[in-house]
């Protein structure tokens, strides 16, 4: 699939100095070319408030401090 494979040459990328994986943190880890259900909006494609919810929780804040 084009997702799979464009995430996985974001993760892998050199260049960046750190990448902020919201496939990650909102796919269903039993069937992840799936949203987590508690996450989907609906339509399997975007996320609902929870989800984005979720995927700004997991931001290290800290990490944009100088």
């Amino acid at each position: 699939m084009k997702r799979e494979a464009i995430n996985a040459f974001v993760r892998s990328a050199n260049g960046a100095d750190g990448v902020l994986d919201f496939d990650q943190v909102v796919r269903d880890p039993a069937n992840p070319t799936n949203l987590l259900p508690a996450y989907d909006s609906g339509d399997h494609l975007h996320p609902n408030d929870v989800g984005y919810q979720a995927m700004a929780d997991s931001i290290d804040l800290g990490l944009l401090d100088d």
